[in-house]
């Protein structure tokens, strides 16, 4: 998980594009993973709990992850609570998702605009404690 944050500091030239846009990838295909694996598990959780047929229960959890809502009606109780923390986790997967994939564009904004206010050749101003 370091190395996935890992970015340059403040005292460092913004990172060359060629690192930032792995940077990029890398945080895409861990998005992938995570999305896959979700999926993964609400469709075995459909399966299990309302006895659907895979293609129905893979239906089911893509619609919910995509926060669009269950296509079949849910007969089981179990069902029922487990679409509902399903679609709880869905939601916060969502805003996981998004924060990873936009970190390294904030991080290059935010990076650029502080090299712009000191030269890299001069070294930042201390504070006084």
């Amino acid at each position: 998980m370091r190395r996935l944050l890992q970015f340059e500091s403040r005292r460092q030239p913004v990172a060359p594009p060629s690192i930032f846009l792995g940077r990029l990838t890398r945080n895409a295909l861990y998005s992938a993973g995570f999305v896959l694996l979700s999926l993964l598990v609400g469709t075995c959780g459909y399966i299990y709990f309302e006895n659907m047929r895979t293609v129905d229960a893979f239906a089911n959890a893509s619609m919910i992850l995509a926060s669009m809502g269950p296509l079949t009606p849910l007969i089981t109780d179990g069902g029922k609570i487990f679409a509902s923390l399903y679609a709880i986790f869905s939601g916060l997967l969502l805003i996981g998702i998004s924060t990873l994939m936009l970190a390294p564009v904030f991080h290059r904004i935010l990076h650029r605009f502080h090299v712009d206010e000191h030269d890299n050749d001069e070294a930042p101003p201390r504070r006084k404690r």
